[in-house]
């Protein structure tokens, strides 16, 4: 994945993604709110305030809205910066209000958990704790300073004591509780959207090698009877021009080159995935592929059939599906990279179901993690020996979650253990006692039909210029 398309789905920047539309409206409904409370409290209650100095403090607000909306631009995205400013001007402007209004003895002083809310949601851990600090300190001032909430016989309308810091402990307790709620919530659904868009990418990644592939595999296709003709045509020439020894040497040259051409193409075919009479493989063969990658990378990598399997018994028929094979060839990444010397793909299926595990004889998996296997970005923090292991690697912890969500799509259903952990001693053969992934496919979601395997699939496409 490219720099660019890991910060695209980062959520680091999530603070840039609120416009300041949305942040004008919020406010015009908490201006609402605001002068409607302040209408009920002095026609309805009658009660005895600074209403002066309260429709100021929401004229401040009024007056912000109006600058934002003339200023800039309606679509304008506020930075992580202007979002806090924003959020801790709203806080401050409430915080007056309730201060004008009888502080903690106003019902409305709940509110002030709203703006802390919020930042949780939208904004890093770093400015979410400046506001709650901040917040919990003007709630702690409120207790004693604030002017008192009159009736219009002058009678004062306050709680007693034990209500008031009961209030205090409570709106506090909401402060932490719902920031870090808020928090964890949306860090879960960030995590969450950011990794499926991780996962499209990579699929949508595969799809263009596939497909790729096909033109390769058409042209090689194409190309291959114009290259025939090239060819004995110069055979011809070669044999009615052996007399002229420069003209001879010409079709010998054009004969050679149109060799070297149809080589290349064939090269280049055996890679073509497109073609009508490949998009179907034994189950064996597509596992082939998916593994044909890290064949090389310096361990034993076995592809068997199980035992219990009878010697007689064909692989089924499936469609090579990108999903299946970008899948399969994480786990198989996976479990390459972390293997001690030895690989072990192993494949079985009856009527029902395939059944496809993959082992090695590393040290498996870390027991702290194993049971939040196939969630995204989790990641253990990487030991000398890991970065021996996998040198220049520092993942984002998507792979498995990839693999995982892409096979599900298949209609897989994925295990992950460890194995026994007792290492062979000096000598003995290597046997699977690090990780384990079983991957289960009902056999009617991803083999072909006995009528598929065996029906005509039409004409290949053709590819014109």
């Amino acid at each position: 994945m490219s720099d660019f398309s890991a910060e695209l789905i980062s959520g680091q920047r999530r603070g840039n993604w609120i416009r300041l539309r949305t942040i004008i409206l919020v406010r015009w409904i908490a201006i609402i709110g605001q002068v409607t409370a302040l209408i009920v409290a002095q026609s309805v209650f009658e009660l005895e305030l600074e209403y002066g100095l309260c429709y100021l403090a929401v004229g401040v607000s009024v007056i912000g809205n109006l600058i934002a909306i003339f200023v800039f631009p309606e679509n304008k995205l506020l930075s992580e910066t202007e979002n806090a400013f924003m959020i801790l001007f709203d806080l401050l402007q409430l915080s007056f209000l309730l201060f004008l209004t009888g502080g903690l003895h106003n019902p409305f002083s709940i509110l002030v958990v709203g703006p802390v809310t919020i930042s949780a949601s939208v904004l890093s851990v770093r400015s979410t704790a400046a506001l709650a600090a901040v917040s919990i300190l003007l709630v702690t001032l409120m207790l004693e300073f604030h002017l008192p909430l009159r009736t219009e016989q002058r009678f004062i309308l306050r709680m007693p004591d034990v209500f008031l810091y009961g209030s205090w402990v409570a709106i506090v307790i909401a402060i932490l509780f719902s920031s870090v709620y808020s928090r964890r919530v949306v860090s879960e659904m960030s995590s969450m959207s950011e990794a499926l868009a991780a996962t499209q990418m990579a699929l949508a990644r595969e799809q263009k090698l596939t497909d790729l592939g096909g033109v390769v595999a058409a042209a090689a296709h194409e190309l291959g009877t114009p290259l025939a003709t090239i060819k004995l045509t110069s055979a011809e020439l070669m044999d009615e021009l052996e007399d002229q020894t420069e003209l001879y040497e010409d079709a010998a040259l054009i004969r050679e080159q149109a060799d070297r051409c149809r080589e290349i193409l064939h090269s280049m075919g055996r890679a073509g995935k497109d073609d009508l009479h490949l998009r179907k493989a034994p189950l064996t063969t597509v596992i082939e592929e998916a593994a044909e990658p890290h064949l090389d990378r310096g361990k034993q990598v076995f592809l068997e059939v199980s035992a219990a399997q009878e010697a007689n018994d064909r692989p089924p028929m499936v469609m090579r599906r990108p999903e299946v094979i970008h899948g399969l060839r994480n786990l198989i990444q996976n479990a390459v990279d972390f293997a001690t010397t030895t690989v072990w793909v192993e494949t079985t299926w009856n009527e029902e179901r395939i059944i496809l595990r993959i082992m090695d004889d590393g040290r498996g998996y870390p027991s702290q993690v194993i049971g939040r296997i196939g969630d995204p970005f989790v990641r253990k923090r990487r030991s000398e020996r890991d970065r021996k292991q996998r040198p220049g690697y520092e993942g984002m912890g998507l792979g498995l979650f990839i693999a995982k969500t892409l096979l599900e799509r298949s209609g897989a259903e994925l295990s992950f253990a460890n194995g026994s952990g007792i290492r062979p001693r000096e000598g003995q053969p290597a046997r699977p006692t690090g990780a384990i992934v079983e991957v289960v496919w009902p056999i009617d979601t991803i083999a072909l039909s006995a009528d598929a395997q065996t029906g005509a699939l039409g004409d290949n496409p053709r590819f014109t210029t």
